[in-house]
């Protein structure tokens, strides 16, 4: 019981971030029931194509990972390794922004990435290129990036407290809610069963 109400908590967490979250697209579903090695799922889905990602939707989009450990810390007065998957996308997408797509405030519009492929034992072998200056830099804003995002998520959740006890409440009660049910219980209604 401890580990789905640490579930439903993780999940709303997400969930409420999302519709926060101006660029984010609409949740579509969320979930308490466990599927592989995830104790739920909070599901959202474009309502458009899209071929790129802009600085914002990514910025955007590691606060929505990072929504469900920090509704974890705010409402459960500890935290738990639920949210190690989420972390590490969320630190992916930061390097990503820094060393990829030139997103980075300090280091500017330039490429760090390897644009080799990866082969197996390449780790080994390869070199950076790059200074260890330089790698010294990109892991300081990759982290100011994802530290940044973590406070934006326990903002908007300290803002949106009582949605996020609602939606978890609605989970515990009914382990899964589609997006009009999640809708409807962030507005402050009901339910529907």
């Amino acid at each position: 019981e401890a580990e789905r109400k640490l579930t439903a908590f993780h999940e709303a967490g997400h969930a409420v971030v999302a519709r926060s979250l101006p660029k984010s697209d609409p949740v579509h579903q969320i979930t308490i029931i466990p599927r592989g090695r995830a104790g739920g799922f909070t599901m959202t889905l474009p309502t458009e194509d899209r071929y790129y990602a802009t600085k914002g939707s990514m910025r955007e989009q590691i606060i929505h990972l990072l929504g469900g450990r920090v509704a974890e810390q705010l409402t459960l007065e500890d935290i738990s390794t639920g949210a190690s998957n989420d972390i590490q996308r969320a630190t992916d997408i930061a390097r990503e922004m820094v060393t990829k797509y030139g997103f980075g405030e300090k280091l500017g519009p330039v490429n760090y990435s390897s644009s080799d492929e990866v082969f197996l034992g390449k780790d080994f072998t390869s070199k950076q290129a790059y200074s260890e200056e330089t790698a010294n830099e990109i892991d300081e804003e990759v982290k100011a990036i994802v530290e940044e995002a973590y406070d934006a998520a326990i903002t908007i959740l300290e803002e949106h407290i009582d949605q996020l006890r609602a939606v978890a409440e609605g989970l515990l009660e009914i382990e899964t809610l589609d997006g009009d049910q999640f809708r409807a219980l962030f507005d402050g209604e009901k339910t529907p069963k």
